[in-house]
Formats: C-alpha cells, sequence, structure tokens
C-alpha cells in the first residue's frame, strides 16, 4: 500500500524558494516515503503546538507533514530549513 502525497499550498511555495538541487531532493524523498507501508517509521513525532504532526528529516531541510491513514495520504505542511521551519 502506497500513500498518495498531497503539498498544502505554503509547502508549494516554500519549496520554489529553494535551489533546484533542494527541491529535486526534497520531492524525491517525499516520493520514497509515500511508497513505503509504514512512514512513521523514517521520521518524528511532533509535540507542543505540533502535535499529530512529523518531521522527517532531509538534510538540513525539514518537512512537516499530516499522516491520514483512513485515507492513505501524507499532507506535506511546510518545508524548510532546519533553524526556520518550527518558527
Amino acid at each position: 500500500m502506497s500513500y498518495q502525497l498531497l503539498y498544502t499550498e505554503k509547502s508549494i511555495k516554500q519549496l520554489k524558494k529553494l535551489d533546484r538541487s533542494t527541491q529535486k531532493l526534497i520531492t524525491n524523498y517525499m516520493k520514497n516515503l509515500g511508497l513505503l507501508e509504514e512512514p512513521r517509521a523514517k521520521g518524528k513525532a511532533l509535540s507542543a503546538n505540533w502535535r499529530g504532526f512529523w518531521r522527517y528529516r532531509i538534510g538540513d531541510y525539514r518537512a512537516i507533514c499530516e499522516i491520514d491513514d483512513g485515507r492513505i495520504v501524507i499532507v506535506v505542511i511546510d518545508v524548510g530549513h532546519r533553524k526556520d521551519i518550527y518558527k
């Protein structure tokens, strides 16, 4: 079972701000994540204001996602450099 990937407008906007090689790195990582049976195994659950979301480390960048097992969907909420992503 593979997960469908959906990107929010915010995450698309943030991806477009990055250089091409970083964009490709992040999109390829997310595509591979969608193919996994259990995408949570590669990520880390977030807490406090981000409770219910998952973080994925992609080099110096982070992707914050929401996973919906009922619809088999991974929603990419935000993408950015690790120093800026949680602000």
